[in-house]
């Protein structure tokens, strides 16, 4: 779910714009949950570290995507960490502040509520993907769940993906060297294009059905 454009000006009115770098961390696990963050710019990256250090990747987030949710609720702790994939440029603000453009804007509640459905419908989709799922699978459903709104994510035009391999293995838990040995299998098969960079979804019915259809 992604905020349109149109919508943009209500953070913009009660917040306030904050540039990040790569790999700049824009917050950690436990930090006050004080802002809502609106993406204007940029990849960022969702993800938890355990206590041995481990880092679990839950989301890659780009324009037009909501995160920090956890400020809905007031004394709250961040559960995830956030950092910067690429230059990124981010509206900052509280919930508190939107309350009066909520009665004025129909769309942009309804937006609000919509994004916190699917953050949990997202997260129930990872857990399937991590204990059903087999290497093959998971990089095949990411795949086919960033294209299947070709028609509304602007980012995405053709099933054209602007991921790196690197992204692709932190949206999906694996190590690189195994993402671009997945990759260059299903562009053998035919199913991908690989360019630099970026990821063509050709063929996504077999792509569908040679990997994930049973599931």
């Amino acid at each position: 779910m992604k905020i349109k454009q149109e919508l943009f000006h209500y953070f913009e009115k009660v917040g306030y714009k904050r540039k990040y770098q790569a790999d700049d961390l824009i917050y950690m696990q436990e930090d006050d949950a004080k802002y809502l963050y609106l993406i204007i710019k940029g990849r960022v990256r969702v993800y938890d570290i355990s206590t041995s250090g481990q880092e679990i990747t839950f989301d890659i987030l780009d324009k037009g995507r909501i995160f920090g949710e956890s400020s809905f609720f007031q004394n709250a702790y961040r559960p995830t960490t956030v950092c910067a994939v690429n230059d990124v440029e981010l509206i900052l603000c509280q919930l508190e502040d939107l309350y009066p453009y909520l009665g004025e804007s129909k769309e942009l509640t309804i937006s609000l509520l919509q994004m916190m459905n699917e953050t949990c419908n997202h997260v129930t989709k990872l857990l399937k993907w991590a204990q059903t799922y087999n290497r093959f699978e998971k990089v095949a459903a990411l795949l086919l769940d960033l294209t299947k709104h070709d028609n509304i994510n602007k980012d995405i035009v053709d099933s054209v993906i602007p991921y790196t391999h690197q992204d692709i293995a932190c949206s999906t838990g694996l190590a690189r060297v195994t993402v671009t040995k997945i990759l260059n299998q299903f562009a053998s098969e035919n199913y991908i294009q690989i360019k630099y960079g970026k990821i063509k979804v050709i063929d996504k019915e077999g792509l569908y059905n040679q990997y994930l259809c049973h599931k």
